[in-house]
């Protein structure tokens, strides 16, 4: 499996729409390393904290390796 760059990860959460108002619209993305706890429990390489540019509803989207989203919160 190969692993996805952060600029990967960023374009994937980017191109998921807002949870709570369906835009594509954030303001705000902050992405970094899953923790290892996450990556053991889950297998999410990468964890996208995103701000609607909206709506400004604040969320996070776990990312594997493979660019497959594990959670979203």
């Amino acid at each position: 499996m190969a692993k996805i760059t952060r600029e990967r990860a960023e374009r994937i959460a980017k191109a998921h729409l807002c949870r709570h108002c369906s835009e594509y619209s954030f303001k705000k993305l902050t992405t970094k390393p899953a923790p290892e706890s996450i990556v053991k429990e889950l297998g999410a390489a990468w964890i996208v904290t995103r701000v609607c540019g909206v709506c400004g509803y604040h969320g996070e989207i776990g990312i594997q390796d493979d660019g497959d989203i594990v959670f979203e919160s």
